[in-house]
């Protein structure tokens, strides 16, 4: 058990009911799954973090929550991921992601690092992992060739059959990370001249990963998602962002275009490797439509990212391509800036309420 504290008792949101035998009351009845953001302490530090638990309507009102071992064990997890995404590290889920990039168990993946073999299931599990040991799993993940050093240091540890197996998975990651390699280095290059944080990116140097994370995001929950409607939702995100927090999301920079705010390099951002982007035949023009990356994990997304980003798709969901270009229009940060010109954010303090 950990020690923790709702932040705000009534503010909670049903999952779904459940009829399960109830500790309170002794009985088998509905009770609620609920979820609410919650409070604990992680190494010193105050986390928050969504909690889970169990309601039950006909107990007393003092005593009418309760969890399981399972969901106490799911709660400790998300806490811990929050901290971890607060810190830089790598969640649970990004370290499974690794392990199955080379079809590794657990043990397969401590054995391969030269770790100790409870290791990795401590990590997606229970521990906290130092930076140190955070910057090595992020070295498998970006290089399928420090992946192959490893394994001919450690070709004992394996049986045969093993090593095939894992040997097949590098091959396929260096033929796919050789595409996502040049994909991400032509997108680089465009921001060669943004190698400090300032004013045009918002003080925020590209992160291609969190690029990638936001259009999946938004793909997933906005329908019908088109090119022209997607880099105005990036803009939006990045200016919120700055609004609220002096930092962009991606550290893209933006220009002033006939169509509103466009980032520089946008084409080279629909060619990137993990954006799942089909061409669709339009009127004499080729539509770009964005769909989700399963792929991609969104806890590479803070919650204050996130948050920001499902204010973004709150407020323009429904609007069609040319009502979010003549929205951004009537911006501040659009209106005081010629065509071609760089977007400052420091203009974004000025965007209208969401």
């Amino acid at each position: 058990m950990y020690k923790r504290q709702a932040i705000a008792m009534n503010d909670y949101n049903l999952i779904r009911t459940i009829q399960i035998e109830c500790p309170l009351c002794g009985k088998i009845h509905e009770v609620e799954e609920r979820k609410r953001i919650a409070a604990t302490i992680i190494k010193d530090e105050k986390v928050t973090y969504e909690e889970i638990y169990y309601f039950c309507p006909d107990s007393d009102e003092e005593e009418n929550e309760f969890t399981t071992g399972k969901i106490e064990n799911i709660n400790l997890l998300n806490a811990r991921n929050t901290y971890r995404k607060a810190k830089g590290l790598l969640t649970s889920d990004q370290i499974v992601a690794i392990r199955n990039m080379y079809d590794l168990s657990q043990v397969d993946l401590a054995r391969l690092l030269g770790w100790g073999e409870a290791t990795i299931s401590r990590y997606e599990s229970k521990a906290i992992q130092d930076e140190a040991y955070d910057n090595m799993l992020r070295i498998i993940k970006k290089n399928p060739k420090a992946v192959l050093e490893l394994l001919q240091k450690n070709t004992d540890k394996f049986s045969t059959s093993k090593l095939i197996s894992i040997k097949q998975k590098i091959m396929e990651n260096l033929s796919s990370s050789g595409m996502e390699f040049l994909s991400r280095q032509s997108l680089e290059s465009e921001y060669i001249r943004f190698q400090e944080p300032c004013d045009a990116n918002g003080n925020t140097l590209l992160n291609i990963d969190k690029l990638e994370a936001v259009i999946s995001y938004y793909a997933k929950r906005v329908n019908n998602l088109f090119k022209v409607k997607l880099m105005k939702m990036l803009w939006y995100a990045d200016s919120l962002s700055f609004k609220n927090y002096q930092r962009t999301i991606t550290g893209l920079v933006y220009c002033h275009d006939s169509m509103g705010a466009l980032p520089i390099g946008h084409y080279k951002i629909v060619g990137l490797q993990n954006v799942n982007m089909q061409e669709e035949d339009g009127f004499e023009i080729t539509k770009y439509h964005f769909l989700v990356n399963e792929n991609i994990d969104e806890n590479i997304l803070s919650t204050e990212e996130q948050n920001v980003l499902d204010a973004v798709i709150n407020k323009f969901n429904s609007f069609k391509s040319q009502e979010i270009v003549e929205y951004m229009h009537e911006e501040i940060a659009y209106k005081k800036t010629n065509d071609k010109e760089i977007i400052p954010f420091s203009l974004a303090r000025q965007i209208k309420d969401f």
